[in-house]
């Protein structure tokens, strides 16, 4: 059987999914691990993880599944969420990619604004105290407004230090994994209408 048959394209959206769930559970264990040991706070940020985790395990679920079953329904509908997934992790991905710095703080800016777990993650990680100025009659994390609150840096100096890297990286991810999506569907395309050499000869499949 050449590569590109009804058993190669099985195998290859098969492994392709596994893959998916692989990645899946590793979302949800690192989320949970954070938690656990006190890494994150925040149970906004864990909660969207665990969540985007399950969504990625239940779609891969799908499609390993039509994969096995040849069942036409569950290909069709791995194939259109799969395409809107694409969609919209491409678009994130090059957003990513694409910002400049002054985009950057405006959204880090907003991030923090959105979530005081978070700002004190933050301020306890990077041991500094408020994003653009430090409110010496306020509270801290931080273990240097404990100590010496003068010595305390603003965070969004610290913040922007990391988040052109950690942008780029996730865009480069982001990236990677759409290309492995739109695969997926050109995939679960073409298996659909390859017929099962198994199967009864005169069978519509």
């Amino acid at each position: 059987m050449v590569c590109g048959g009804f058993i190669c394209t099985k195998n290859t959206l098969s492994a392709l999914n596994i893959l998916y769930v692989l990645v899946s559970l590793l979302l949800i264990g690192v989320a949970a691990w954070g938690k656990w040991f006190g890494l994150v706070s925040s149970i906004g940020v864990v909660a969207g993880v665990i969540s985007v985790g399950i969504f990625l395990l239940l779609v891969a679920f799908v499609g390993l599944c039509g994969a096995l079953k040849h069942q036409q329904v569950l290909l069709f509908f791995y194939m259109m969420i799969l395409f809107v997934v694409f969609v919209v992790q491409f678009s994130v991905s090059c957003a990513c990619l694409t910002l400049n710095k002054d985009q950057q703080e405006h959204l880090l800016e907003v991030g923090w604004n959105k979530s005081e777990a978070t700002q004190k993650d933050v301020e306890k990680t990077l041991n500094c105290c408020g994003f653009s100025s430090v409110n010496y009659s306020g509270s801290c994390a931080a273990m240097c407004f404990v100590n010496k609150p003068a010595t305390c840096d603003v965070c969004s100096h610290l913040i922007q230090q990391y988040a052109g890297e950690v942008l780029q990286f996730v865009g480069g991810i982001g990236l990677f994994f759409s290309f492995t999506e739109i695969l997926g569907v050109w995939l679960a395309h073409r298996y659909r209408n390859i017929k099962d050499p198994r199967s009864n000869p005169g069978a519509f499949l």
